[in-house]
């Protein structure tokens, strides 16, 4: 096996908490952002890469689910171990599991409810050619504190990391995206859990710092997004839906029911008198009725039904059946969900929703 080929790790547990009620039915990285799985676009940045040889870290939360979703790998041009976590111990504890999988081979690891504007190409290029024994990417962030953060000395190299610092030492945080050699176990063993209860990242490149080894830096261009929150994912779906392109693949009744770039999927319907204006989207086998409309930066899943209300900057997701006076802003609704409206007087709703709901508004 070409030892220099780097093989990838893609962190697909912790229970989301900050998510729920939609990680009661889910892990947080398949919740969708524009239609595609959070984790989705991490599977496809690391191969569209050359990373073609990928584990999954999946947790407790309903694993089954990742494993149905992306089987084997094979429909995303890749090759998919799943391994698994029992309990949440950190992002350090989780590297370890991918022990044997890595074997010799130097190794990126990506958390699965990151997204990253652009590819990583250029950086998984420059590590599988390099010395350096690990490699972070860095973006500078308002509120540093939420992350691990890292200090340069006087000369721009990495000094410190820092998890969740109250005092950040910089605003470059970790995005999230870690390069090693399998040197890194080694580290991970020495480590003893922190205050969190974890076994933490930080500390293990900072053992790799102090004992002189090569850990190099690069900033992100663009933006990265850690979506760990309601408002994270409506933001990413934001960004990612900014960069959509026009693309009508199902039936709109009347061109002037579509404004700005939209994308429509096969086999969907948009009837005469809606109106949907970009960016937005709407998967397959879905219909949008005449007394619709939908707003900017929405998206809409596969066999939605949308009869009447408003929707804007909001995922809804798959099966989805929409009957309402009023509007829905700054929301997401899970999968099956029934919303329907007994009140004449038009409202703004703003709503979190799990799978399979049925709500009267």
């Amino acid at each position: 096996m070409d030892q220099s080929k780097l093989k990838g790790v893609i962190l697909h547990g912790g229970h989301g908490t900050r998510l729920r009620p939609l990680t009661h039915t889910g892990p947080k990285q398949l919740i969708p952002v524009a239609n595609k799985p959070i984790s989705q676009f991490v599977l496809e940045d690391l191969k569209s890469s050359g990373v073609e040889e990928i584990a999954i870290i999946v947790g407790d939360i309903l694993p089954e689910k990742v494993q149905n979703y992306y089987k084997d790998g094979s429909e995303f041009g890749a090759k998919i171990t799943y391994i698994h976590q029992k309990n949440p111990g950190g992002i350090a504890e989780a590297v370890c599991l991918a022990k044997d999988f890595v074997g010799t081979s130097p190794f990126v690891v990506y958390l699965g409810d990151n997204l990253l504007k652009g590819r990583v190409t250029e950086f998984v290029k420059e590590f599988s050619s390099s010395s350096y024994d690990a490699m972070v990417l860095l973006c500078q962030v308002e509120n540093p504190s939420r992350f691990g953060v890292a200090e340069f000395d006087n000369n721009g190299n990495l000094a410190r990391l820092i998890e969740k610092p109250k005092r950040p030492p910089s605003k470059y945080a970790l995005t999230g995206i870690y390069f090693f050699k399998p040197l890194i176990f080694k580290m991970i063993r020495r480590l003893k859990p922190s205050g969190r209860g974890e076994l933490e990242i930080t500390e293990a490149l900072q053992a790799l710092i102090d004992d002189g080894y090569k850990v190099a830096h690069r900033f992100v261009t663009g933006w990265w997004k850690d979506t760990g929150t309601i408002e994270d994912i409506l933001e990413a779906n934001r960004l990612v839906l900014d960069s959509l392109q026009k693309r009508i693949n199902g039936v709109v009744e009347d061109t002037h029911s579509i404004q700005g770039r939209v994308a429509i999927g096969k086999d969907s319907v948009v009837k005469r008198g809606a109106l949907i204006r970009g960016p937005a989207i709407i998967g397959e086998k879905s219909t949008v009725s005449g007394r619709v409309y939908v707003g900017p930066f929405t998206s809409i899943g596969n066999g939605v039904r949308v009869e009447r209300g408003e929707i804007e900057n909001s995922i809804i997701m798959d099966e989805c059946s929409i009957e309402i006076d009023g509007k829905i802003t700054d929301s997401l609704v899970g999968a099956g969900t029934n919303l329907s409206t007994n009140q004449k007087n038009p409202k703004g709703y703003r709503l979190v929703v799990g799978e399979n709901s049925k709500i009267v508004l």
